[in-house]
């Protein structure tokens, strides 16, 4: 598989939003979502972490500016996407974002026994 860098905005498809993330005070990340013309669908998560950044106004607090997770799809992708707590300026305001993905290679579906285990060690883990 070959990593390619997207950077492009997602849609979430808002009845698959994760509800116990948000009771959290976390973005509720979709099970499934649009990006360009088709609907993808979130069968894993393997990976959570976050970035955090300084207060833009001068005080010595850490603030957290994205939440990133690394999936695996229905159809065998990895997906790297990411949720800006402060969208972007202009009109669109897009807060989910597609960064990477990796399409399976030929013959290849879903997660190997050692990704697997990897996964669900994982699923938790922040960075």
């Amino acid at each position: 598989m070959t990593e390619q860098f997207i950077g492009e905005p997602i849609q979430p498809v808002g009845a698959t939003l994760d509800a116990a993330r948000m009771s959290r005070g976390e973005p509720g990340l979709p099970r499934q979502f649009r990006w360009k013309s088709e609907t993808i669908e979130i069968a894993r998560v393997l990976r959570v972490w976050r970035e955090t950044g300084p207060c833009r106004h001068g005080s010595g607090e850490a603030y957290v500016r994205k939440h990133w997770f690394e999936v695996l799809t229905a159809a065998g992708a990895r997906m790297t996407l990411y949720f800006e707590r402060q969208p972007r300026g202009g009109k669109t305001r897009q807060r989910w974002w597609l960064f990477t993905v990796e399409e399976p290679s030929p013959g290849e579906t879903g997660t190997t026994a050692h990704e697997s285990t990897a996964a669900d060690n994982n699923s938790t883990k922040q960075q």
